[in-house]
């Protein structure tokens, strides 16, 4: 059995450790090791996009492949007592964590499905949309504490960063259109849901409509977590999850939440029973999301009469 961790430079954690270039000679050399063993899981952390390129190959060329949260691997390895972190021990303790993945009945939900081109693609101009918001955001507020007499220099930043995200989300609704047509109309059916959040979702949670309501809820962040001891009984809060999939859940809930009919009445519910306002805008984050996992699931529009129910 032999896992791997994906960094600049991945190292697999089978007796001893070896390094392989993270390119793709370097993918090529890694699965040409891993084919004549009997690779049961292959088990990266996540490390902001440099795992992608290797778990596309890997999963290509037929190898199960789990990507999880670092921080996940390392409250593991804490619990197994390994305090030491280098990329040999890292890998090591990775094989380990697959170890355990394996026997878990949820397995599928730690296993990403294999992202085409297309998706790929559109993954990268979502990440760069987002970078180009950071960037205006940032400029924009630098624009309040400077002296007027350098605002056109931050205006024409401003401009030009305008320029570039009008560009970048021209080419990922035309990318939308071409290549995931039939599913973004499917999610945009739903009252909440515009173009931006549509090709977020497609880009980023390629699991939806593969996964039980559940396992969706958990891997996004929006399932209420315990925190209970004995008689005690702790406050429930979310947690973990893929963040940019929650944030573009919260506005989408937000919008929802005003102007779809069924999230709408939902919400207004919880906020009569006296839940706050933040609590009873999760719940319809988490209600929004398994009801666009089912839709995508059976291929079937929103409908108001069904999930309202």
């Amino acid at each position: 059995m032999c896992h791997a961790v994906a960094t600049r430079c991945p190292e697999v954690a089978q007796f001893d450790a070896q390094r392989f270039d993270n390119q793709a000679e370097g993918h090529s050399v890694l699965i040409a090791a891993l084919k004549p063993l009997e690779v049961a899981l292959v088990v990266m952390e996540a490390t902001g996009g440099y795992e992608t390129e290797l778990a596309c190959a890997l999963q290509a060329a037929g190898l199960p492949v789990a990507v999880v949260n670092p921080r996940q691997a390392r409250d593991f390895a804490k619990s197994m007592g390994r305090l030491a972190k280098t990329d040999a021990a890292d890998a090591r303790m990775l094989a380990e964590f697959a170890a355990v993945l394996l026997r878990r009945d949820d397995l599928a939900r730690f296993l990403r499905p294999l992202a085409d081109p297309q998706q790929q693609w559109l993954a990268a101009l979502v990440t760069r949309r987002r970078q180009l918001l950071a960037m205006l955001l940032a400029e924009r507020q630098r624009l309040q504490i400077t002296p007027k007499a350098l605002h056109p220099s931050i205006e024409a930043i401003i401009a030009a960063i305008q320029a570039q995200l009008d560009d970048i989300e021209g080419q990922m609704v035309g990318h939308v259109r071409e290549h995931f047509a039939e599913l973004d109309r499917l999610l945009q059916s739903a009252s909440g849901i515009g173009p931006v959040a549509s090709a977020t979702l497609i880009a980023e949670l390629p699991e939806l409509g593969r996964l039980n309501r559940r396992e969706i809820a958990a891997l996004v962040g929006v399932a209420p977590m315990a925190n209970d001891s004995g008689a005690s009984r702790g406050r429930r809060r979310i947690q973990g999850g893929r963040f940019d999939v929650r944030r573009v859940l919260y506005m989408a809930a937000l919008t929802a939440s005003r102007r779809n009919p069924v999230i709408k009445a939902f919400y207004e519910r919880l906020i009569a029973a006296g839940k706050c306002p933040k609590v009873a805008l999760v719940a319809c984050m988490r209600k929004l999301l398994i009801v666009l996992n089912a839709m995508v699931r059976t291929n079937k529009p929103w409908d108001n009469a069904l999930h309202g129910a």
